[in-house]
């Protein structure tokens, strides 16, 4: 049977980075996240893919010797790959679609 989700834009969880499971597919989960705080520096051992729902991210990534940062806006979307070290930033609530390897970080 279908899934239809129509709050993902009211969604809040009752912690920073909390999450509902939306679905697996072939080893991936597919999670919306609701935050209003910085998560960690982390390495994703596989691809990730972040895309901005609600809200504004600020996501800062490490490449080479340099730590960037890009401005992530609703429908905006980050990809890192497998040992790509970031950490997103949301300024204010933010509501994200987080697509990753099951267990992964």
């Amino acid at each position: 049977m279908p899934k239809i989700i129509q709050d993902a834009r009211g969604f809040r969880a009752d912690r920073a980075w909390g999450a509902r499971d939306i679905a697996e597919i072939e080893g991936a989960t597919v999670r919306l996240h609701w935050t209003d705080q910085r998560y960690k520096w982390h390495v994703n051992d596989g691809a990730e893919a972040f895309l901005v729902l609600d809200g504004v991210v600020e996501m800062r990534y490490r490449e080479g010797d340099g730590e960037h940062r890009v401005l992530l806006k609703e429908g905006d979307i980050f990809v890192a790959e497998t040992g790509d070290a970031h950490v997103a930033h949301p300024i204010g609530e933010a509501r994200v679609l987080v697509v990753e390897a099951k267990g992964s970080v």
